[in-house]
């Protein structure tokens, strides 16, 4: 695989910046919350993760801003954007751990939110974070300068992303998967909703608000594309090869689920080199961008990944 260039993004320190970043939008928009609530939203949302929702954002919003990113550190108002990605992200993870979906016990190396907090206020604390995460969207384009019309498309980048024709839906058509066989087109359709619509979405965002021209906005959006579904094959992957300790949640959900994933349909030679095809298609979107680096080494993180 080839070595990606430097980036102008510092991957790590950027990832600090983001959580430091969600502690301000909670600060913010838990005023008023019941504290039950309010805990168990803070206990989501701050889990240690690796961020790579925000990350691709800020990395695509610097690949159309080179000089800016270089000259200054990253924008308060592009993190603040990003985290409203990891909002949606940490909702869907509440969701899809309860009993009535994925029924997990483990997160992030934690007790999940149902098992630490209990069903009801699992329930309530998902479906709270997705206003979050669009209040979070307006502050971030107030911060940023942009115009309504710009927010107004950020908004629906994301809520599309997070709804019925993206991560509800996949979710639902991959639930329905579960014990029946399933071909490789179907596959992929369950992964495009409920994971790669979310990296797509963030890669656009990043485009949008860093004012790209929209073949750039376009390219972005086929890299997360891409590279979304990339990181679900490599998650079925783990699943069956990693352990607990280095993932943070169980292994061998999927075949106790008897869920439809790459390993069971192709095998897992060759559901790796469907990885690895996947993530150079995304390399090959991005080579025309002021500043591909830091989008280059996520989709190297992504594939080359243990948890």
């Amino acid at each position: 695989m080839p070595v990606p260039a430097r980036s102008v993004i510092d991957l790590e320190t950027t990832r600090m910046a983001i959580d430091v970043g969600l502690e301000d939008v909670l600060s913010v928009g838990l005023e008023g919350c019941p504290g039950p609530m309010a805990e168990a939203i803070r206990y989501a949302v701050l889990a240690p993760g690796k961020r790579i929702r925000p990350l691709l954002m800020v990395a695509a919003w610097t690949s159309v801003r080179r000089s800016e990113a270089r000259s200054e550190p990253v924008p308060r108002g592009v993190r603040r954007l990003a985290c409203s990605v990891e909002l949606v992200h940490a909702y869907s993870l509440v969701h899809d751990d309860l009993p009535c979906m994925d029924d997990d016990d483990l997160r992030r190396g934690r007790p999940t939110v149902h098992m630490r907090y209990g069903g009801r206020t699992a329930i309530l604390a998902g479906a709270a974070l997705m206003p979050l995460a669009v209040e979070a969207v307006g502050i971030a384009a107030s911060d940023l300068g942009l115009a309504d019309a710009v927010t107004a498309r950020l908004v629906r980048l994301l809520t599309s992303a997070a709804g019925g024709s993206g991560m509800v839906g996949g979710q639902l058509l991959d639930l329905r998967a579960e014990g029946r066989p399933v071909g490789v087109a179907e596959l992929d359709r369950i992964h495009a909703g409920k994971t790669a619509r979310l990296i797509e979405a963030a890669c656009l965002m990043g485009g949008v608000a860093g004012r790209a021209d929209e073949g750039d906005v376009a390219r972005l959006g086929r890299y997360g594309r891409s590279l979304g579904l990339a990181f679900q094959v490599v998650d079925d992957i783990l699943d069956v090869t990693g352990t607990a300790q280095s993932m943070g949640k169980a292994g061998g959900r999927d075949a106790a689920l008897g869920k439809a994933t790459y390993p069971n349909v192709v095998g897992l030679d060759a559901a790796r080199a469907r990885a690895e095809e996947l993530v150079e298609d995304a390399r090959r979107e991005i080579a025309g961008l002021a500043d591909p680096s830091g989008l280059a080494t996520i989709a190297s993180l992504v594939v080359d990944r243990e948890r």
